[in-house]
């Protein structure tokens, strides 16, 4: 009888500290994606004043200029981690043919205003792909821990659910390895 006892109490001690290493776990992982959101963020509030700049001197590339506006705002509407990487590969698309647009503009690619936002924007994508890389780590080593004996078998149970880490799927990264399109009218 004591040596069932103990084991019991064993195994409640097992149950009790996965359950708490998977609680912070999942906290860690939280906190990493609420990093991704405020470097979104950060992208989200440069590429309006970007656009603002170019279009002072790609006028007839109206087109470009709504297509990137219309994916920041699909982006700044994105939900959920799907939603937003979802919708974060269509605004990356977009601002390579931005990008693109200006090789083709020389007073636009020499103007203090565009490279100086064109240096933010890549020092904030420099910071999203390191908050990516660490948010990538944690739901790597939440989901490993969730299926970890003994939390595998309560992990399910107690809502402890596989998370999923912030990178493009195929289809969209084939999307963005395309060359972009440009048009001059």
């Amino acid at each position: 009888m004591l040596f069932l006892l103990i084991a019991l109490g064993v195994v409640a001690v097992f149950g009790f500290m996965s359950y708490n290493g998977l609680v912070g776990l999942r906290q860690k992982t939280h906190q990493a994606f609420a990093d991704i959101d405020v470097q979104l963020k950060q992208r989200h509030d440069l590429i309006p004043n970007l656009v603002e700049v170019v279009k002072g001197y790609a006028r007839h590339e109206r087109e470009t200029l709504d297509a990137v506006i219309a994916a920041r705002n699909s982006a700044v509407a994105a939900s959920g981690p799907q939603a937003q990487v979802a919708a974060e590969g269509q605004l990356s698309g977009a601002l390579r043919q931005l990008f693109a647009l200006s090789e083709n503009y020389p007073d636009l690619k020499a103007n203090t205003n565009y490279v100086r936002l064109q240096d933010q924007l890549q020092h904030v994508e420099d910071k999203l792909a390191a908050a990516r890389r660490f948010f990538n780590l944690t739901v790597t080593e939440y989901n490993t821990a969730r299926e970890r004996v003994p939390a595998a078998f309560f992990a399910p149970a107690l809502g402890f659910a596989a998370a999923s880490p912030f990178d493009l799927d195929d289809g969209e990264r084939l999307r963005l390895d395309e060359a972009p399109q440009i048009k001059l009218s």
